[in-house]
């Protein structure tokens, strides 16, 4: 999500420094690139995304939303739509972020705005349909986790 942020608030010009930033943060490389690779990915289907936010919620079109709630809402689409993640774990995930780096009404329209742009991802193999809902993981017991699955 950071990475995607700075793509979008830096400009495209200036990847590099974005992808240096991600792997400043962890000493992990392979896990910095994966992030990386990730945040690109959803960039690349950022249009996608806005459309259908906005004509979700047509009073805050993605160009008025905070750069931050932009970049949550693209990456989880991007994770959706691709097949990457389980719908109801990307929407969840999604609002732990805007939880933990947003205002407080964010986490309320992000969840209700991925919950309609759910309605248009089909699932496939790849992407199982939870019967139930998945337990609620903080985006630092995520990582956490994501570190120890990455080492092993």
């Amino acid at each position: 999500m950071q990475a995607l942020y700075q793509i979008d608030v830096r400009g495209e010009a200036d990847r590099e420094a974005v992808r240096e930033s991600v792997r400043g943060d962890t000493d992990d490389r392979a896990a910095a690139d994966e992030a990386y690779a990730l945040a690109e990915a959803a960039w690349h289907s950022r249009k996608e995304a806005d459309e259908k936010a906005t004509a979700l919620a047509p009073d805050w079109p993605t160009y008025r939303q905070p750069p931050v709630d932009r970049a949550i809402l693209r990456l989880a689409w991007h994770e959706m739509a691709s097949g990457r993640t389980p719908v109801k774990v990307a929407i969840n995930e999604a609002v732990e972020l805007a939880k933990a780096f947003c205002t407080e009404q964010s986490p309320a329209f992000i969840n209700g705005v991925l919950d309609k742009m759910a309605k248009d991802v089909k699932p496939t193999e790849s992407q199982p349909v939870f019967e139930e809902e998945p337990p609620a993981v903080s985006p630092e017991a995520w990582l956490a986790d994501a570190m120890k699955e990455k080492k092993q």
